[in-house]
């Protein structure tokens, strides 16, 4: 008789509230093997308090090909494991993605991926930002420096929203280079969305650059950039 395969869940987790959880994802988490996390501590916070025991284990950007064979071993082997993000949801932006290619990839249709939707610092930001999202293009993580230029510039010449997350440590630099190439454009910041802090800027390119270098305290946290073309 042929062992069952495992399944490998992708579980949204809170981007900030922890109380930001589905029902279904708390109760996954619980009865998979293992839970797989960006960093087990910060993913621990989340467990703990759900009262949720399961064990885990780390798989992030740094992941060796020796731990993926563990993970897929685990797999085979009929357990059923949790993938995790530090926030949100995984694979989008996310080294996670790379797991699931090569879980797929080594297992072809035999295995299930299943995803448990949840919290998107995309998705939340779009929803209360007022720009249509019937079209958009989600850009991730800008380039540091290669290719960062070129970027700005196929983002002038778009006639469809660009979405993109931004660093603190990047972000004066980022809305510098959007007055450079799209001063006509809207601007949409969302900050710190769900958290203590959460802050919704909108604005000219300009109008938005000269607010955060007014205020050097509203520069710290995660931003999700909103650029409507006008």
């Amino acid at each position: 008789m042929e062992s069952r395969l495992g399944t490998l869940y992708i579980v949204a987790t809170p981007i900030g509230n922890l109380e930001d959880i589905t029902l279904r994802a708390i109760r996954i988490l619980k009865e998979v093997d293992t839970v797989l996390c960006e960093d087990t501590r910060t993913t621990r916070v989340l467990l703990n308090k759900y009262d949720i025991s399961t064990k885990t284990m780390s798989y992030n950007a740094h992941a060796t090909e020796g731990k993926e064979s563990v993970i897929i071993r685990m797999l085979g082997e009929g357990k059923d494991l949790a993938l995790v993000s530090d926030a949100g949801t995984p694979t989008i932006s996310d080294p996670g993605v790379m797991l699931v290619a090569n879980v797929k990839k080594e297992f072809g249709e035999d295995v299930k991926v299943v995803p448990i939707p949840g919290p998107s610092a995309l998705v939340a930001a779009l929803s209360a930002s007022g720009v249509s999202s019937a079209e958009f293009i989600f850009l991730g993580f800008l380039p540091h420096k290669k290719g960062r230029e070129t970027l700005f510039k196929e983002i002038s010449n778009s006639k469809r929203v660009i979405v993109f997350y931004e660093s603190t440590h990047r972000i004066l630099k980022t809305l510098k280079s959007l007055s450079e190439y799209t001063p006509t454009f809207k601007i949409v910041i969302g900050r710190e969305i769900t958290k203590q802090f959460e802050q919704f800027v909108e604005g000219s390119p300009e109008e938005i650059l000269n607010y955060f270098s007014s205020n050097s305290d509203k520069q710290r946290g995660e931003f999700v950039v909103i650029v409507e073309p006008k």
